[in-house]
């Protein structure tokens, strides 16, 4: 059974002169209050002036919310200019975008982003920091990076006409280099991203545990004396035993402890707030969520967050309700244009390419090729949830199609999906959230999650 923190245990109030001098965990919005959220933008270009009608019917949904969010995965400069060079460590392709990206996803309606991810640091602190600038210049209120882990974790705040909305972003998949530190002593903080560690374990049959000892037991180099009888480590691995074969994952306690913390402060100095978490765990493969992200969510809300969004397996997973806030495990793609250049030499040679004979298009595409051909990556959807009597009353749930089958240079923008294409996207998250207990009804093409005030799951 899962432990869930108490009210009265994320944020112990004091009365002084009769005013709580802390506040409630409790939404604080006006009626009506509309929060739109997307999932990963891999966008290289500005795009708002796309020849697609399509695109311009999510962009009206976009600027009709109070607040619009999503997880940028890019790094925005001008090459030309930039100081930074490529890192050995990197997400697994060098995301780029051009400086007027800021100005255009401005213009689009988001007002804010996620910055903690994979792909935070490929072009190392210097990327972080000319990133961090372009969005400054262009309004967008971003989270999930700083100068040390501090700054990375705080909350960062947007003034809207129904209420202030915190933000905290925090990230489980990243290059160990780009995990972000306080100082020590006379040792200065390292600059980076908010982390949430995991140690991951993969789950076998008993009998196949036993086998693994025995292997362990006989490489020449392993050490007696340190055994656990429900762990087995071989060449760097952890095993333990279970019912259901997989892999199983347990957050670090110190960066639980440090992100519960923002999170309580997030709220205490907002009306509403948004939790935000990028992890690719355990793996993109996957549409289920890691086994251990459903009570660390819970653990957020309880904290006092009022939506908890996931992204970073590049598909969508199930929506939960919980509490009367909405969890979204993953919120799949709103772009993928991937067009930004240069790849970098480690990218070139990772897909076995020669830049004095291939093109960094021609990278990209082998990229693409070695995991994500399957249409379902080109499929996602844009919430809008909407907050009456200081509780959410109402989900829908646009979905959209990335243009799997255009050439290359057009796909990735994208656009309302309709008919059948609508359905299957639908009928998909129905069976994904059907674990969670959530319902949703499909009404001309749009998927609709109805709540009635004054109760919760």
């Amino acid at each position: 059974m899962e432990e869930h923190l108490h009210e009265s245990d994320c944020h112990p109030t004091q009365q002084v002169g009769g005013y709580d001098t802390v506040g409630s965990i409790a939404t604080n919005v006006a009626d009506g209050f509309t929060m739109v959220a997307v999932g990963d933008l891999i966008v290289s270009r500005a795009v708002t002036k796309s020849q697609d009608s399509g695109f311009g019917a999510v962009v009206k949904i976009l600027r009709d919310a109070d607040v619009t969010f999503g997880n940028l995965e890019v790094n925005i400069f001008d090459i030309r200019s930039f100081n930074g060079y490529p890192q050995a460590e990197y997400g697994g392709a060098y995301h780029l975008s051009l400086p007027e990206v800021g100005p255009d996803l401005k213009a689009m309606g988001f007002n804010m982003v996620g910055r903690a991810n994979n792909h935070t640091l490929d072009w190392g602190v210097e990327g972080m920091r000319e990133t961090s600038r372009v969005l400054d210049e262009s309004g967008i209120i971003h989270a999930g990076t700083g100068e040390n882990l501090a700054q990375a974790g705080a909350a960062r705040f947007f003034e809207t006409a129904r209420g202030r909305v915190g933000l905290v972003s925090f990230a489980s998949t990243f290059a160990t280099m780009a995990r972000a530190g306080d100082p020590a002593g006379e040792a200065p903080g390292r600059p980076g991203l908010n982390p949430l560690r995991l140690a991951e374990s993969i789950v076998v049959p008993p009998e196949m545990l036993e086998n693994l000892r025995q292997v362990r037991d006989a490489v020449p180099s392993y050490e007696s004396g340190h055994d656990d009888q429900d762990r087995v480590v071989v060449a760097g691995a952890t095993f333990k035993a279970g019912d259901k074969t997989g892999y199983s994952y347990e957050p670090d306690p110190r960066d639980v402890a440090d992100i519960l913390r923002n999170v309580r402060r997030g709220k205490q100095f907002s009306d509403f707030c948004i939790v935000t978490n990028h992890g690719h765990e355990p793996g993109n493969w996957s549409q289920e969520p890691p086994d251990y992200e459903q009570s660390f969510a819970h653990k957020m809300i309880d904290a006092g967050a009022d939506a908890y969004i996931g992204h970073g397996p590049h598909l969508l997973r199930g929506i939960e309700i919980y509490r009367g806030r909405a969890i979204f495990y993953s919120l799949g793609n709103f772009f993928e244009d991937d067009l930004g250049t240069p790849c970098g030499a480690d990218m070139f040679d990772k897909y076995a390419k020669d830049p004095r004979v291939d093109t960094d298009a021609e990278v990209k595409v082998a990229e693409m090729a070695r995991g994500f051909t399957d249409p379902v990556f080109y499929e996602s959807i844009v919430t809008g949830s909407r907050f009456e009597q200081n509780q959410l009353a109402e989900l829908r749930l646009y979905p959209i199609e990335l243009g799997h089958s255009k050439r290359f240079a057009d796909r990735g923008i994208p656009h309302l999906a309709t008919g059948s294409q609508a359905r299957v996207t639908l009928e998909r998250l129905q069976k994904l959230s059907e674990p969670f207990g959530t319902e949703i009804a499909i009404e001309n093409s749009i998927g609709i999650i109805r709540l009635n005030p004054g109760t919760s799951r």
